[in-house]
């Protein structure tokens, strides 16, 4: 354990950048899913036939084969991207082909009256989806994103393959280093594993906040107090 603590500036190096790794690529993947989703939901073939050759491609491919396409493939043609740029890509777009169809299935859940009645009162399809099926199908997308977002922090580990110093790259150096692969791995097996509830304990928030019957919960335990206070 002495060489965890001895290398602890390297490791706290790269779990920084595997936060930002998550956070670039989870905002890019919330982007895609949303792009993705509702372009599978037009009524109009140029959208709904492109999203789902982009889904099915890039669910049904390797992630590793496609980040190594954006690194090392693209420069034969005349395309190079920072290793950085190129591991952001490839967890976006993978992991937001796979949150597009929460995206879709979330949003073709809902119940068709509502789009009955918001076309019974002359709103566009564009005003329908902001101000009524999305709010709405929200809460039923937040469990699945938070799946999704533990598994793509799972997959920043990939990213040292592309020679981005994160937490697993910074941990092979060290192991190649010191020769404590038991220590070293344990570590970092329970960053990962912290970082990953907080993803969960944020997801239970927003799961809360986001609720469509939270006003009515609120007032319930108010309500509550209220008895409580009053009783004898």
């Amino acid at each position: 354990m002495f060489a965890v603590v001895e290398y602890a500036p390297l490791l706290w190096q790269g779990l920084l950048t595997t936060v930002l790794v998550t956070v670039l690529s989870g905002a890019l993947c919330l982007v895609v899913a949303f792009a993705a989703g509702l372009a599978r939901l037009s009524s109009h073939r140029f959208l709904r036939w492109p999203a789902g050759v982009f889904i099915e491609v890039f669910r049904g491919t390797s992630l590793l084969v496609q980040m190594f396409w954006l690194f090392f493939a693209l420069p034969f043609f005349g395309i190079q991207l920072h290793p950085l740029t190129a591991a952001v890509l490839a967890l976006g777009l993978n992991e937001g082909a796979y949150a597009a169809e929460v995206v879709r299935g979330a949003i073709a859940s809902r119940a068709k009256g509502q789009t009955e009645a918001c076309i019974a009162l002359g709103m566009e399809p564009a005003l329908r989806l902001r101000r009524i099926i999305i709010p709405q199908s929200i809460p039923a997308m937040l469990p699945p994103f938070g799946n999704v977002m533990v598994d793509l922090l799972k997959n920043t580990s990939l990213v040292s393959l592309v020679t981005v110093a994160d937490l697993t790259f910074r941990a092979q150096m060290i192991r190649s280093t010191t020769g404590q692969t038991t220590a070293i791995f344990l570590t970092i097996l329970v960053m990962y594993f912290v970082l990953s509830c907080l993803l969960t304990l944020l997801t239970g928030w927003l799961e809360r906040r986001f609720a469509l019957d939270r006003k009515a919960l609120a007032a319930q335990r108010k309500e509550s107090r209220l008895m409580k206070v009053g009783a004898p």
